[in-house]
């Protein structure tokens, strides 16, 4: 089974999204991520927006492939005279998480909103990949 998400994203700014159960027996695995800024083809834009498995205390443009709780990342760059665009996306898509998840933005050049749709792969975990994965996720949390 497949869930969807989307939502328009503030700078500076987080989404938490919820998925969490309380066993822990569902398994999430992120498909798809996309992103659109607000206007297309109207603002110069360039944000960086990313997934993580823990809520962010700092929302910043760093992109860190080591960092244990970086599901995806994308980058998104659009000059208002459609010169030039450039997007990028990364998904680490062999990640399995059972936990909520959080949507950053940052726009480095302004404070343009960006869109997202994001695509996860529901899959019913067995009783030791559930208590594998909330101990991975916690640990990562500490």
């Amino acid at each position: 089974m497949i869930k969807t998400f989307r939502g328009l994203l503030a700078d500076g700014t987080q989404d938490r999204i919820r998925l969490s159960t309380l066993k822990g027996k569902v398994g999430y695995r992120i498909t798809k991520f996309e992103v659109m800024h607000d206007e297309p083809g109207q603002q110069h834009v360039e944000g960086t927006m990313k997934i993580y498995k823990t809520s962010q205390s700092t929302i910043d443009n760093n992109v860190d492939f080591s960092d244990p709780n970086l599901l995806a990342a994308a980058y998104l760059a659009e000059s208002d005279d459609h010169a030039n665009t450039i997007g990028m996306v990364t998904i680490f898509d062999s990640e399995i998480f059972n936990q909520d998840i959080y949507v950053t933005l940052e726009d480095t050049v302004g404070s343009r909103p960006m869109n997202y749709y994001i695509e996860i792969e529901v899959q019913e975990l067995s009783d030791m990949q559930a208590e594998y994965t909330t101990i991975k996720d916690i640990r990562s949390n500490s």
